[in-house]
């Protein structure tokens, strides 16, 4: 059985349904395709290339009727990005003249939106040629049609500014809420302000309100629907890989799930204990780095686990998610890194590599403070307790943090799923944090001193030391 032969009849069905004119074409017969090219003239041949209505799907057209927000929640592959790049040109041409365009971090809208191979700066058209000025974060089409460029990772820098549409692209991974209420405070000139939001879906608050509301037309899409487009080499390994899988129903058939029935967070209950920058405290009583390292490197080992999380009086903050598939010397380098520009403890699991982790760290700075801790007690043993601290509010997430969220809410104990590095890493912070541990005697808190499943090294002091940022309670 071949790979397109595993696909469902549905998807035969919306395959073949949502072909583009121009792939239409290419697979008539021999014979009424040289028909419809005897019919075309010179001038239509040549405008064809641009002509954004014979290349999309119906689907990747924008709606009629008097919409605000088109919301396209697709799947990966799917050509959200072109959908929203030439939604951009068109716009500019006929109705209007200053746009905002938002991704979810600088890079994503420079590297996606601007210069990606379906970005605004390859899909123009040859009669409206846009330049782009980086310093200036700026699009100018030669029809005097102007684009602003923004990070939703800099809320502010929305703030006072006005435009008469928008493209908003991955809303859903968008770190600050706030970001979305910047830009739809400044969508204020023209007479039918518009915003496009193109989206792999996640089920946070401001998608589902988003989808709900009268004035948003919803398009679903699934990646199959673009396969005349993507590598076949693709759809092999997202069908070996994902088909069937709760994580391809979301990043290839775009649902937007619920919370895995099992799981101890849910993501209305994150939604709750979110709060942005602006609400964080100044200052914290201590800071940590929790680390779940690796056993190995390649491609396709996990990922250590880096969460950054600060106590403020009773309460913990997560602060930032550093995790990455990382070298032991490029993770050491990372944790060191982060321990000095907060002064944070390193809380480090050390089941895989023993004494090593802290070695591994302190190679690089010996007067980093590291404390190694063993899991002793299954993984949902050690995170109940926390997911207790995260009901009771005594944990609040500084922002978005879509990749770790996702783990916490689909982590179902007695269930196989990859390695959660992410919940792990902040479950050891956090028990450092709120969950409390009994103090240990000044004399254990030395540099290369052992008790119990804890070890200590490196500490920024003599062994009697005493200061806030060495007590494990």
């Amino acid at each position: 059985m071949t790979d397109h032969d595993k696909l469902s009849d549905r998807i035969r069905e919306i395959i073949e349904d949502s072909a583009p004119q121009m792939v239409q074409i290419a697979l008539m017969p021999p014979e009424e395709r040289a028909a419809f090219l005897e019919s075309t003239s010179v001038e239509e041949a040549q405008a064809m290339p641009w002509e954004w209505d014979k290349w999309a799907r119906k689907s990747q057209i924008a709606p009629e009727g008097d919409w605000l927000t088109w919301l396209i929640l697709a799947g990966r592959g799917w050509g959200k990005t072109r959908a929203g790049s030439e939604w951009c040109h068109e716009s500019v041409e006929d109705t209007y003249g200053r746009l905002h365009l938002v991704g979810a971090t600088a890079s994503d809208a420079r590297d996606i939106m601007i210069e990606g191979p379906s970005g605004v700066l390859n899909t123009q058209r040859p009669w409206n040629k846009v330049k782009y000025s980086p310093t200036k974060r700026l699009l100018s089409w030669e029809n005097g049609a102007v684009g602003l460029v923004f990070s939703a990772d800099e809320p502010e820098r929305l703030r006072g500014e006005q435009c008469e549409a928008a493209w908003s692209d991955e809303m859903a991974a968008w770190r600050y809420p706030e970001a979305w209420s910047q830009l739809q405070l400044g969508l204020r000139l023209g007479s039918l302000p518009r915003n496009v939001v193109t989206t792999t879906p996640r089920p946070t608050r401001e998608i589902k309100e988003l989808a709900k509301a009268p004035t948003t037309h919803v398009t679903h899409g699934i990646t199959y629907e673009n396969i005349f487009n993507l590598a076949p080499a693709f759809i092999q390994e997202v069908i070996r890989v994902y088909e069937g899988t709760r994580f391809g129903r979301q990043e290839l058939y775009a649902d937007i799930l619920d919370d895995a029935p099992g799981a101890l967070w849910t993501h209305e209950g994150i939604e709750e204990n979110r709060i942005s920058k602006n609400e964080a405290p100044e200052k914290y009583d201590r800071l940590v780095v929790g680390v779940d390292p690796a056993v190995s490197f390649s491609s396709e080992a996990s990922e250590t686990g880096i969460i950054v999380a600060g106590k403020e009086r009773k309460r913990a903050y997560v602060l930032a998610d550093h995790t990455a598939r990382l070298k032991p010397e490029e993770w050491a380098k990372k944790v060191v890194s982060l321990s000095n520009k907060y002064d944070a403890l390193v809380v480090a699991e050390k089941n895989q590599g023993g004494d090593m982790v802290a070695h591994t760290i302190n190679v690089y700075d010996p007067l980093v403070p590291v404390k190694l801790v063993s899991a002793t007690k299954a993984k949902y043993v050690r995170a109940e307790p926390v997911a207790t601290a995260y009901e009771r509010g005594l944990v609040k997430h500084v922002g978005t943090f879509d990749k770790l969220e996702d783990q916490m809410c689909s982590y179902e104990p007695g269930f196989d799923m990859d390695s959660p590095d992410r919940l792990d890493a902040l479950v050891w912070a956090m028990t450092e944090l709120v969950v409390g541990q009994r103090p240990a005697p000044v004399a254990m808190l030395g540099a290369n001193t052992q008790s119990g499943s804890s070890y200590w090294a490196g500490a920024k002091g003599t062994k009697e030391s005493t200061t806030p940022w060495l007590s494990p309670g």
